[in-house]
């Protein structure tokens, strides 16, 4: 067995990461990231590069990065995506890992964009109540910062804070404990699946309606650029990069599937 995990940046695919890393020790060979090429950035998430790097040497894995365009139609990130599939068939691969938690209709298009493609899907953290689940990342080190937060369900203030017990308590009724319908993002920085800390700095906050961003840098990093860079006369966002390439009614853009038309993806 070789896992190719999807990796968002996100708790929910560190913690598949950390749940592959008991049930299959040393099978997981790569983390799989999509990067919006205008940006150089986690689609949705808005994590900068280097951070994703840092992440990827913190588990001691390979990444493998695959670039979308800006705006990306689904014909583009699908072709883009079957080559990685096609690559990674042929370095030996024999799985593909993702970190959904409930939503079926997320967790059909990965079933059937990879049947009979030689890799076969995995969900180490389906079906886990995310009540449970958040309190059992919580309890178990793994410490994140938010990312991205969808403004029409949380207010701009939740960017860059902690995802901890605290936060948890603090979020309105209905929204997901793991934001799981798109409610917001996140990017670990430490936990259970790292060999070590990665030190993040908050940054500054970024907001383009309706949704606001922590531009979280490495505390060592002293760049500084535009936190939130507009490709060409466009006013979009990264999130813009994500419109129309996944599933209607789909979340939130997992790294598999980094489009969607709500703008939702891996939290």
């Amino acid at each position: 067995m070789k896992i190719l995990l999807s990796w968002s940046s996100g708790k929910d695919s560190a913690w598949a990461l950390h749940l592959l890393q008991r049930k299959h020790p040393g099978a997981v060979g790569a983390l799989l990231t999509t990067v919006n090429e205008a940006m150089n950035r986690v689609a949705m998430h808005g994590v900068r590069r280097e951070v994703l790097e840092a992440q990827a040497n913190a588990a001691g894995l390979p990444l493998r990065v695959i670039t979308i365009p800006h705006p990306c139609s689904n014909e583009i990130y699908e072709s883009r995506m079957r080559a990685a599939v096609t690559e990674a068939v042929a370095d030996g691969f024999t799985h593909a890992a993702f970190g959904d938690l409930f939503l079926e209709d997320i967790r059909r298009y990965r079933e059937r964009q990879l049947a009979g493609s030689g890799l076969t899907p995995l969900f180490p953290v389906w079906g886990i109540p995310t009540d449970r689940l958040a309190h059992d990342m919580i309890g178990a080190g793994l410490k994140a910062r938010l990312s991205c937060v969808d403004t029409r369900i949380l207010g701009p203030s939740y960017a860059g804070r902690e995802f901890n017990a605290t936060l948890v308590a603090d979020l309105p009724a209905g929204v997901d404990p793991c934001g799981e319908n798109g409610e917001f993002h996140t990017c670990v920085y430490d936990g259970p699946m790292f060999e070590g800390p990665i030190r993040l700095h908050p940054g500054e906050k970024e907001i383009r309606e309706p949704f606001a961003w922590a531009d979280l840098t490495l505390a060592a990093d002293d760049v500084r650029t535009s936190a939130f860079p507009v490709p060409g006369s466009s006013s979009g966002s990264d999130a813009a990069s994500d419109a129309g390439a996944r599933p209607r009614g789909g979340r939130r853009n997992r790294t598999w599937n980094t489009n969607t038309a709500r703008k939702n993806r891996e939290a």
